[in-house]
C-alpha cells in the first residue's frame, strides 16, 4: 500500500481534498487527520473491520479501547446510550475541545472499539480539519492517535508518515497540532467525575462547571477503561530516566547519571530556562519549565528528535504536576524507565 498526503490549510481545509478523504473513511479505509490535540488515526467507527484494521496499522493490543469522534452533539445518536447529567453540563463548556466523555454506549458501536466494555469514550475535536472529515465523511470516526503503538504520539504529519507509512491509505497534512497532548478522558458515568486520563481540560477546569470533587483513576489498570491505562505508552526508543524534585536537586542527579552512563548516548531533555546548565552533554530543551503549556506543545517532538540524534539513554526534567503539567508528567511517566526523586517533590 503506498500511503498518500494531501496538505491543506489548517484553518480553511479544501472542501475537495476533505470530500475524498470522507470517501476514503465511508470506503473502510485509515486516514490520519490533525486535531488539537495530536494526529488521529481515523476509521468509520460502526465499520468493524476498519476498525480491526486500525489495531492491524498500530500493532495496537486489542483490549485498549478507542475513542469515538464526532462532529455535532446530533451524531451522538448511534453511539451512546444515554447523555448523563454531568455530561450535559460539562459539554456547552468544553466542546468542541480537547475532552472525552465516558458514557454508556449504544448497541451499534462494535466491541472492537470499546475493548468489550458497556461504555463508549466520545469527544468532538476542536480543529477545522477534524471537524471537515467528519463532515465529509458523514460517520463517526473511531481514532485513536496516528503513531505505532507505544512510540510518542503524532504532532505532525512528519511523525505519522515515519510510523505508519505504507500501513494506511492517507494523511491529511495540516502543520502541528496546536496543544500537543491526547484529550482529557473524564468518566461520567458514576455518581462522581473520574478522570481516567488527564490532559487539556483539567480537574480544576471540570470542578468549576460541576461543583464537585474530581476524582482521579490509577495509571495502570488491567482492564483498561480509556486509552493510556495499562499499557507503555509515548515512548521513545531509548530508555527514559524521569528525574523529579527541587530544580537543583534535578540538575545534579541529571549530571551524576550522565557520568555514571558515559559509555552509552546520553540527551538531557531539559526546559528551555535550563538548557545551558549542561554544556558538556547533548541537550533538547522543551519548553519553558513554569508553562506547562509550552512543555505539552513540544513533548512528543522532543522525544522523537531524541532518538533521531542516536540516544539511548534520555535523562528528563520533570515539571510540578499541577493544572495542564499533570497531563505533561502523566505522559513522561508513562513512556519512563524509571521515575528518579530527588529533593522534595516539586
Amino acid at each position: 500500500m503506498k500511503t498518500a498526503v494531501w496538505v491543506v490549510d489548517p484553518e480553511q481545509p479544501d472542501p475537495q481534498v476533505m470530500a475524498r478523504a470522507g470517501s476514503v473513511i465511508r470506503g473502510g479505509g485509515l486516514v490520519a487527520f490533525p486535531t488539537e490535540t495530536v494526529y488521529g488515526l481515523g476509521a468509520d467507527a460502526l465499520n468493524t473491520q476498519a476498525v480491526r484494521s486500525i489495531f492491524a496499522a498500530k500493532g495496537r493490543p486489542q483490549d485498549n479501547p478507542l475513542i469515538v469522534h464526532v462532529g455535532a452533539i446530533s451524531d451522538l445518536d448511534g453511539v451512546i446510550g444515554e447523555l448523563t447529567p454531568m455530561a450535559e453540563k460539562l459539554i456547552p463548556h468544553f466542546w468542541p475541545g480537547p475532552l472525552t466523555l465516558v458514557l454508556p454506549k449504544d448497541p451499534a458501536i462494535p466491541a472492537e472499539v470499546t475493548a468489550g466494555l458497556d461504555t463508549v469514550g466520545v469527544r468532538m475535536p476542536a480543529h477545522p480539519v477534524a471537524l471537515a472529515l467528519l463532515k465529509a465523511a458523514g460517520v463517526s470516526i473511531a481514532a485513536p492517535s496516528a503513531n505505532a503503538s507505544g512510540r510518542p504520539s503524532p504532532t505532525s504529519a512528519a511523525h505519522v508518515l515515519a510510523d505508519l507509512d505504507g500501513r494506511i491509505e492517507v494523511i491529511i497534512d495540516a502543520g502541528p497540532c496546536p496543544l500537543g497532548l491526547e484529550s482529557t478522558v473524564l468518566d461520567v458515568t458514576g455518581a462522581y467525575p473520574v478522570i481516567l486520563r488527564p490532559g487539556g481540560v483539567t480537574a480544576e477546569d471540570i470542578e468549576a462547571v460541576l461543583g464537585v470533587e474530581v476524582q482521579v483513576a490509577g495509571e495502570h489498570n488491567e482492564v483498561p477503561r480509556a486509552p493510556g491505562m495499562k499499557y507503555r505508552h509515548y515512548a521513545p526508543r531509548a530508555e527514559l530516566l524521569l528525574v523529579t524534585g527541587t530544580l537543583g536537586a534535578v540538575r545534579q542527579r541529571i549530571i551524576e547519571l550522565a557520568q555514571e552512563n558515559q559509555e552509552r548516548r546520553v540527551v538531557v531533555l531539559s526546559r528551555v530556562d535550563s538548557a545551558g546548565d549542561y554544556p558538556n552533554l547533548k541537550v533538547v530543551p522543551c519548553g519553558r519549565r513554569n508553562d506547562p503549556d509550552d512543555v505539552a506543545a513540544g513533548l512528543y517532538a522532543a522525544l522523537r528528535q531524541c532518538d533521531g540524534m542516536g540516544a539511548d539513554l534520555i535523562l528528563a526534567e520533570g515539571i510540578e504536576a499541577r493544572g495542564f503539567g499533570q497531563a505533561v508528567m502523566n505522559r513522561l511517566r508513562k513512556a519512563a524507565k524509571q521515575t528518579i526523586r530527588v529533593g522534595s517533590e516539586e
